[in-house]
């Protein structure tokens, strides 16, 4: 197995753990269901069209996209256990005609070219050992006019404190995440035209502060799970306080960005780049 390859499956039993899921709640990612929706808003999503999430996980985005704006999901995640859950919630839901979920790989996805009307991808790239290929990807599976939709952790990561730099720093989506103008350019040189970047910060501290809370309740009633997934209780403090002052620096946030593929093959004009909220 290659490098990339142990981290990739590093993150997928990671983010298919239960402790992760108490830890988290529904929704991975800082933001939960809101941001999602703010997301699928600022894609201009059209009922009926097909869309993929990109690191679906347990399948939260997707089934939320399935049911409140009456899309036809795909979703792919890297680990079978995150798939085989989100099976079964959109079984228990009823959504199984909507929503299909597939073990894959971002960074080759199991979709034609052109498939999709919009590609979603929250709090996962930050993740992907190679950005630029995911991102190719994203717009190899799109149609022309079709838009990606990423909300995600930005950082300095020259100016990331030690604490934050680590193996699971990286799997907790902070260590090789990249700044909102990189991330702009990573998806430029994939051919697609950035239309939208907003900063999220506060759900950044917002989600630091529900990950302290549910592990100081954890300690007290879950202490040998915590252990069992190889936590260290002790150096989370640290983390955490590392992590909320890194934000109040500006060196870690969250952001959201909307992309399109180009339709100037067709004769269309290029949309009109959105200026920064």
């Amino acid at each position: 197995m290659t490098a990339d390859e142990n981290l990739k499956a590093c993150c997928a039993a990671a983010y298919s753990s239960d402790v992760v899921a108490l830890l988290l709640g529904d929704s991975y990612h800082p933001g939960g269901t809101t941001l999602t929706r703010r997301l699928a808003d600022a894609l201009g999503l059209v009922s009926g069209s097909r869309v993929l999430d990109v690191a679906s996980g347990r399948g939260t985005t997707a089934l939320l996209l399935a049911d409140a704006y009456d899309l036809r999901v795909d979703g792919v995640d890297y680990s079978p256990a995150n798939t085989a859950l989100a099976q079964g919630s959109a079984a228990a839901t009823g959504l199984t005609e909507k929503v299909t979920f597939t073990t894959g790989d971002a960074e080759q996805l199991p979709y034609p070219e052109g498939a999709f009307e919009a590609v979603v991808c929250e709090c996962a790239l930050c993740t992907f050992p190679d950005k630029a290929k995911a991102a190719a990807e994203f717009a190899r599976v799109l149609k022309a006019g079709g838009r990606v939709g990423i909300t995600d952790v930005t950082a300095e990561p020259g100016r990331l404190p030690a604490e934050l730099s680590t193996l699971a720093a990286r799997i907790a989506c902070i260590a090789d995440a990249r700044s909102l103008a990189e991330y702009a350019e990573i998806l430029t040189a994939a051919g697609l035209r950035t239309l939208r970047t907003e900063r999220h910060d506060q759900a950044m501290l917002r989600m630091i502060d529900q990950i302290e809370a549910r592990l100081n309740l954890l300690r007290l009633t879950a202490a040998d799970r915590l252990a069992a997934a190889g936590m260290d209780t002790a150096a989370a403090p640290a983390v955490l306080n590392a992590a909320r002052t890194a934000v109040s620096d500006g060196v870690l946030g969250y952001a959201l960005l909307v992309a399109e593929k180009p339709q100037a093959a067709q004769g269309h004009p290029p949309a009109p780049v959105r200026p920064m909220a």
